[in-house]
């Protein structure tokens, strides 16, 4: 399947996606994507968070790609496992945090982003993208997470929390793994 045959939605995460973004860049670059906005992004809440996921793979007219990053991906995981639907065709899961990490200790997230992550393989096909150096999830985090949900893993090397502040800004590496994953369904 081609990026053109899907509807892409883009899931930032805690704190949204600045300009920089490589999810703000792919939004401008692809037509099919859209970024999906929260009511909040500085303060998450699951249920809202999930349920505008929810309303986006609804209102898509054509197969769905679900392209989440940090706390995005969480959600996104969980609106595949709570709704999935024949819609959802892949999932892009970018750098999804370890909400035990003390990194992410002062930060105001919902626990129920951790309470109602997915224990199972969701499903779909997909790609879970981590980096050996996040500061929010170590490598035996992602490995984990990767074997649960039953997605192909993809070792970022040392790239930080694969955002802008990392130096991924257009992250052409990103959109290369993304259509091998379209390759494959």
């Amino acid at each position: 399947m081609r990026i053109s045959e899907l509807d892409l939605l883009i899931i930032p995460g805690l704190g949204g996606s600045g300009p920089d973004h490589w999810q703000t860049r792919w939004v401008q670059k692809l037509s099919t994507a859209r970024l999906v906005a929260q009511e909040d992004f500085d303060r998450p809440q699951h249920k809202p968070w999930v349920d505008a996921i929810v309303r986006q793979i609804g209102a898509a007219t054509r197969p769905v790609a679900l392209v989440g990053h940090s706390l995005g991906a969480l959600a996104a995981a969980s609106a595949i496992a709570e709704h999935g639907g024949d819609k959802v065709k892949a999932a892009f899961l970018v750098a999804p945090p370890d909400l035990d990490s003390l990194a992410l200790a002062d930060q105001p997230v919902d626990p129920l982003f951790k309470e109602k992550a997915p224990q199972a393989a969701l499903q779909v096909p997909g790609v879970l993208v981590a980096s050996r150096s996040d500061p929010f999830a170590d490598w035996a985090f992602a490995e984990r997470l990767a074997d649960v949900w039953a997605l192909d893993l993809a070792d970022a090397g040392d790239a930080g929390h694969i955002n802008a502040e990392s130096g991924h800004g257009p992250w052409p590496e990103g959109l290369m793994r993304l259509a091998g994953l379209f390759a494959k369904i």
